[in-house]
């Protein structure tokens, strides 16, 4: 049996900055970009990974959501803690300066992890965190 990842879902509260984030300073595609019952869901991949999307979707993309719990979820949003997201980058060290060049807010700058990957750290325009990790050269 073979099972592999297919699409996963980052909560943005901005479709038009999250598009502007994903697509001109990560580069990644748009593959769909859908209205429905007032939500928005915008679909961007890698397009060395025409297999796997992420989903830009409402915080809580739920129409029979109450006012409450949408208000509890753009609260955690705010604050970073809903979704982390890990990309692999080739050169870590060019990916910060074209992230940051851009205006994206660091976390943390390249550094050497013990556990054998230099990564970095970014928040996305809603408060996710995104990490880009380079794999230990051989």
């Amino acid at each position: 049996m073979d099972i592999t990842l297919s699409t996963c879902f980052i909560a943005v509260d901005d479709h038009d900055k999250a598009l502007a984030f994903y697509r001109d300073v990560l580069g990644l595609e748009v593959r769909n970009d859908v209205a429905f019952e007032g939500m928005r869901w915008v679909t961007v991949g890698s397009p060395s990974q025409p297999d796997v999307s992420i989903v830009l979707e409402p915080p809580l993309a739920d129409p029979n959501a109450s006012d409450a719990d949408r208000q509890a979820m753009a609260e955690l949003l705010a604050k970073g803690l809903l979704r982390a997201v890990i990309f692999t980058t080739d050169d870590c060290d060019a990916t910060f300066e074209r992230i940051r060049a851009a205006g994206g807010e660091v976390l943390q700058e390249p550094v050497d992890q013990p556990y054998g990957v230099r990564d970095c750290a970014f928040r996305d325009p809603a408060g996710n965190m995104l990490r880009f990790n380079q794999k230990p050269k051989e």
